[in-house]
C-alpha cells in the first residue's frame, strides 16, 4: 500500500506564499505522474496540477499557471507545490494524488492524500 501525507498548508494572507509538500511512502512504488488537487467548501474537487515523476512534464490549471510551481525530489519520493501571490479564491483543502496516468482527471489517480488546509485571507 502507498500513503501520500501532504503538509505544509496554514493560513496565509492574500499575496503570500505557501509551500505544500506531499510524502510517498509505503511499498516501492514508483508512479508515472502525480498531481495536486483542491476541493473548496460546497464546491467540486478540481485539478491543479500535475507532474509526470520522470519531471518532463507538468502542467497546470490556467488560473494558477505563473503563480504556481509543481516539483518533485526523487531522492525524497516527495512532490511539492509552491505557491505564490496567492489570492482568497485559493482557499480550499488540498490533496495530492499519484496514479499511473498523466491527467487532469482525479478519477484516473489510484492514490491520495488525506489532505491539507489553505485559508487565505483577503
Amino acid at each position: 500500500q502507498v500513503q501520500l501525507v501532504e503538509s505544509g498548508g496554514g493560513l496565509v494572507q492574500a499575496g503570500g506564499s505557501l509551500r505544500l509538500s506531499c510524502a510517498a511512502s509505503g511499498r516501492t512504488f514508483v508512479p508515472y505522474a502525480m498531481g495536486w488537487f483542491r476541493q473548496a467548501p460546497g464546491e467540486e474537487r478540481e485539478f491543479v496540477a500535475v507532474l509526470t515523476w520522470s519531471g518532463d512534464s507538468t502542467y497546470y490549471q490556467t488560473s494558477v499557471k505563473g503563480r504556481f510551481t509543481i516539483s518533485r525530489d526523487n531522492a525524497k519520493n516527495t512532490m511539492y507545490l509552491q505557491m505564490n501571490s496567492l489570492k482568497p479564491e485559493a482557499t480550499a483543502v488540498y490533496y495530492c494524488a499519484a496514479g499511473t496516468t498523466y491527467s487532469i482527471r482525479g478519477s484516473d489517480y489510484d492514490y491520495w492524500g488525506q489532505g491539507t488546509q489553505v485559508t487565505v485571507s483577503s
